[in-house]
């Protein structure tokens, strides 16, 4: 072999070993980011994980909150208007059989956001027989209905429960959600609802005009419209892609707890208040057999305006938290269409949410009140 040829196939064979190495450490550098080790006494990444229930659902033993809509469009940041349903059924604890009703001390209905039919006893009425006639469905149409008994000895409204005593009952049904205002067809399915239970107590009712209820449901609902708002961050990598435990690993290490598989959750730091922000990625990469070969590109911050109260300065957490997790994870903030937001864009909105918290003030719609998150549900 002459030294041309020699020279050739080193020169070949040091090409070949560069470009191994290249590929090598190009797939190593855009594998997803997975998960630190463990130390000792922290959370194994099992506590992380979450397997089907088998009602369907994820189990979790984390405490969730309402579920936060997260179909968010437009540029940035944004105001919405109606959408999905972000409060569940109602506010009141139920259990998931059909026709079990489990009670709650707080009281619900509210002259300002629900029409409230009376219901007179002639006497006392025991909270077991109250509990017994009540109806199988807490709705009428997609708006919650709810009955609250007068209790005997504490003089107040609450939810009926066994052992207590009741001197009458009220029962509403709520005016407006993010579905929208209260129809005829709802409206009179709520009296039903009312005249079952009555009749099953031996009590009258009276129920409010139709015709007015409906018109305030209407003015109600316009007013909602026009001071909803729903805000979402999209963060986006940079580089290297992210696995569900990595994000799970850092979220963690800035407030978020786990809430289901593809959410954590920022707790309030009000008792038995929902969450203030959301953090949300493909639930299908979280429930893989190897969540961690799974590549997320993007994950979802929101928070749900009205739910969360003015106090716990929320727009301040989620800025902060976007701005930490994408330091830590080498993301940049975006908008829904992955548009990375300069500051610029992001620092006028802590103004306008400002003008919109007086404003639901104003109409006693407080952000983080019952009245509120059940109105904006």
């Amino acid at each position: 072999m002459s030294n041309f040829q020699l020279a050739l196939v080193i020169t070949f064979g040091v090409i070949l070993v560069l470009y191994i190495a290249y590929n090598t450490w190009s797939a190593r550098r855009n594998e997803p980011k997975k998960p630190r080790p463990e130390e000792p006494g922290q959370s194994s990444d099992s506590e992380l994980r979450y397997e089907p229930g088998f009602d369907g659902r994820a189990a979790s033993s984390a405490t969730g909150d309402p579920v936060l809509d997260a179909q968010l469009g437009g540029q940035g940041p944004r105001l919405s208007g109606h959408s999905a349903d972000a409060f569940g059924a109602g506010a009141v604890a139920r259990s998931g059989n059909p026709g079990t009703y489990l009670g709650d001390r707080q009281q619900i209905l509210d002259p300002l956001t629900d029409a409230i039919a009376t219901i007179h006893t002639d006497g006392i009425v025991s909270g077991n027989a109250a509990i017994a006639a009540m109806p199988s469905s807490f709705r009428a149409g997609n708006k919650a209905f709810n009955i609250e008994g007068m209790n005997e000895t504490s003089q107040t409204w609450e939810l009926p429960r066994a052992g207590a005593r009741y001197t009458g009952f009220q029962a509403g049904v709520q005016l407006a959600n993010r579905h929208g205002p209260m129809n005829e067809i709802e409206f009179s399915e709520f009296v039903t609802k009312v005249q079952q239970f009555a009749d099953s107590i031996g009590a009258a009712h009276d129920t409010p005009d139709m015709l007015q209820e409906v018109a305030r449901a209407r003015e109600l609902d316009a007013f909602a419209s026009e001071h909803d708002a729903q805000l979402a961050f999209m963060l986006r990598a940079k580089r290297a892609s992210w696995s569900p435990g990595y994000v799970a690993q850092v979220a963690a290490k800035h407030g978020f707890v786990p809430a289901g598989p593809g959410r954590m959750v920022m707790p309030s730091g009000i008792e038995q208040m929902p969450a203030i922000l959301a953090l949300t990625y493909d639930a299908q990469a979280a429930l893989a057999d190897d969540p961690e070969a799974s590549a997320l590109r993007d994950v979802l911050l929101s928070l749900d305006v009205p739910h969360v109260a003015r106090s716990e300065k929320p727009f301040d957490k989620m800025r902060t938290a976007a701005e930490a997790l994408c330091a830590e994870m080498d993301g940049v903030i975006c908008d829904q269409n992955g548009t990375p937001l300069p500051i610029m864009v992001v620092d006028p909105i802590a103004q306008d949410l400002e003008n919109l918290y007086d404003q639901l003030e104003q109409r006693d719609l407080a952000a983080g009140s019952l009245a509120a998150r059940r109105l904006f549900s």
